[in-house]
Parts: C-alpha cells; structure tokens; sequence
C-alpha cells in the first residue's frame, strides 16, 4: 500500500475517526511522561497526527507549540477546523524534509503504517529532526515483517522492524532510550532523548 492509498483510506473514513476518538485519551498519559521528560517546553511536530484532538490539546496544555503532519487531506481537514491557527501539513513522511528542529516529535501509531523498508529511514529522519536534548515518542509493533488489516471495511497495511532493530536504529542515531513500555500485545511504545553534543 502506497501512503498515497493510504491517505485516501484515511480521507474515507476520518469523521468516523474522529467521533470514535472525540473522548478518548488513548496515548495521553505517554505524551505527558515523554513531555516531562524534555529539558524544554518549545516546538512539538505530531507526525501523523490524524484529526489532531487529544494530543495536540494535550500538546497544547502542556505549553507546547505543536504542529502536525499526515497523509490524509481528509483528516487534516478536520484537524484545522478543531485547532484554528496551528500549522498542518498534507505531505509523505517518507519524502517530507525540513530544516526546522523541535523540542518533542511524537509519533503515536502511525509508523507502523509505513512501508518496511522506509521504517528505518524515517526513523532516522525523526531523530535528525530533534534539537539536543529533545525528546522522542513513538509507538511499533513488536513483531517483524507486514501484513494487511481491515478496519472500517478498509485495507490497511502494517509493518515492523521489531524491538531490537528500533532500539539499535536509535543508539545509532545518538539517542538514549527513557522508557519502552509493551502496552499491548504487539504494541510497544519508546521515550528517547537525543544526547547533547560536548
């Protein structure tokens, strides 16, 4: 599935999205352990970032300036109506570039959605997006490989590189791991911090 099919599956079935997450707070108490954990209180970029809701509230109230990229017009429609005045980008993660740093990337469940081979690449891109001693949430699954899921008569495609290749990708990249956590079955999710530079 390409992140273009993707976001169209996503444009399908994002106000039913967004009324099955309007009260939840599924991720949340994660942010807030990954957002004490920051030496600053700066720029945050929700990297798919859906309809926006909890997390850039949670983003919000914290004192955090976020701003967030998807795939989906759709749900990014939905996100600048629900938050008027942040910045939303429609863009591939796997393509999107920026020259900016933040202070907390965070990427709840959406890089699982991520072809196998662009895993690794974009976690990288992740943690070059960090400042020093900026923080980063993500969340995987802990198997390896792909498969393809339905949900909400949709197909959706999922991949891993699993625990260990996502802990070496981020010793490489000059991070230290804060907390993992397996929240679920088959889903994990990392704290990391970049490593000020002497």
């Amino acid at each position: 599935m390409t992140p273009m099919e993707l976001g169209e599956n996503y444009d399908i079935i994002a106000p039913v999205y967004q009324r099955e997450m309007m009260r939840s707070d599924y991720g949340v108490a994660a942010l807030r352990r990954a957002m004490r954990c920051c030496r600053r209180v700066g720029s945050a970029l929700d990297v798919g970032c859906g309809v926006g809701g909890r997390m850039i509230d949670a983003l919000q109230a914290a004192g955090f300036m976020p701003e967030g990229i998807d795939v989906s017009a759709g749900m990014l429609q939905l996100a600048k109506q629900d938050h008027p005045g942040l910045r939303f980008c429609c863009a591939d993660i796997c393509q999107w570039q920026s020259q900016r740093r933040f202070a907390l990337v965070l990427a709840w469940d959406s890089l699982f959605h991520l072809p196998l081979e662009e895993q690794e690449p974009v976690l990288r891109k992740l943690c070059g997006l960090l400042e020093d001693g900026a923080v980063l949430l993500y969340s995987f699954g802990d198997d390896e490989g792909s498969h393809c899921d339905y949900w909400h008569g949709r197909a959706f495609h999922y991949s891993s590189i699993g625990v260990a290749r996502n802990l070496a990708v981020l010793q490489d990249e000059g991070m230290t791991v804060l907390h993992l956590e397996r929240e679920a079955p088959r889903h994990v999710y990392v704290i990391a911090h970049k490593r000020q530079k002497d």
